[in-house]
């Protein structure tokens, strides 16, 4: 087995998070409320981290909450804490995940928020491999890499450990 590749280091990660934050503050400077979005594990993790820089650069509030997808029927979905449809009519969502591969989740996790009649839609990615299958757009990116579709992403995000490795 090859050894994994370091492709971001935790001072890397930082900057691009750091980016990404600036970049949503100017994209949404002039709304109410940001609804950050993470989809479940390392995705709202990284969420988690952009929503503390950009508690601390941008004035607009926001509001994390976690996407929790069933993997085996993609369209069940869960919203922690609870949220009601009616609670993202006029919001403006950034959906936020790790590793963009094909698509296929970044879409199933639109559902809850195509359905509660949004202002507008952001996407915000670690690691987007371009391998899309679905028509999603990568709004806001750390990296983009031309991987072949064997190779493997790892994101680390815990604490003291950040990496994100190409295997």
């Amino acid at each position: 087995m090859n050894q994994p590749s370091l492709i971001l280091n935790a001072v890397q990660i930082k900057q691009r998070i750091d980016r990404i934050a600036y970049q949503i503050y100017e994209d949404s400077s002039n709304e109410q409320e940001l609804i950050i979005a993470g989809i479940s594990n390392s995705g709202y993790r990284f969420a988690v981290l952009l929503n503390e820089v950009l508690k601390s650069i941008c004035p607009v509030p926001t509001r994390l909450i976690e996407i929790k997808l069933d993997k085996e029927n993609p369209t069940n979905y869960q919203l922690n804490p609870n949220h009601q449809i009616a609670d993202f009519k006029n919001k403006t969502i950034i959906i936020v995940d790790d590793v963009l591969n094909s698509g296929k989740t970044l879409m199933y996790s639109l559902k809850p928020f195509l359905e509660g009649d949004v202002k507008k839609i952001r996407t915000a990615l670690l690691v987007n491999r371009d391998h899309k299958r679905y028509p999603v757009a990568a709004d806001f990116v750390g990296i983009t890499l031309s991987t072949t579709l064997q190779e493997h992403i790892r994101v680390d995000l815990t604490e003291g450990s950040e990496a994100v490795y190409l295997e």
